[in-house]
């Protein structure tokens, strides 16, 4: 038989783990899914690869509204991507912004987790990154905020 203090007690721990996962950033801010909120891109009209990343989002169910512009970099600085950050196009999705070639899988778990960050990004154009699909380069997805920057993945 479980007693009343075990119950009241397991309740206890199980509030104080969900407060403790808000308050470092976890799950609290929405239920954002690729289905929910479109993602506006922005990238040179001449670019291939950048047409294969768009490809492999919306064959994972995002909704991309596409804006070609031949300097890309304004839109950079007005959504604060470093210059160390930079890739071929940028994108933005509730809030956050993605640079460059970074997965759908990435993104989505972006939504869910909510961190506080400014976004995602993967420098330069690694050759197995979706939208490159040449396989055998590992290649990291990083997480940045002003001049903090973590290993978000590593694929």
């Amino acid at each position: 038989m479980i007693s009343r203090r075990k119950t009241l007690g397991g309740a206890a721990a199980v509030l104080a783990l969900g407060a403790g996962l808000l308050t470092f950033g976890f799950g609290g801010g929405g239920t954002a899914t690729a289905e929910a909120a479109e993602m506006e891109v922005w990238k040179s009209p001449s670019c291939g690869c950048c047409g294969g990343w768009i490809d492999h989002m919306r064959a994972e169910g995002f909704t991309l509204k596409v804006h070609d512009v031949e300097d890309v970099t304004p839109v950079k600085m007005q959504h604060d991507v470093p210059a160390e950050m930079a890739s071929c196009h940028t994108a933005v999705i509730d809030g956050y912004v993605v640079e460059g070639h970074v997965p759908a899988s990435d993104v989505r778990r972006l939504l869910t987790e909510r961190p506080k960050a400014t976004g995602l990004a993967i420098p330069g154009m690694p050759q197995s990154a979706p939208g490159m699909d040449i396989p055998g380069e590992p290649y990291e997805v990083l997480l940045f905020d002003g001049d903090r920057t973590q290993v978000y993945a590593r694929h």
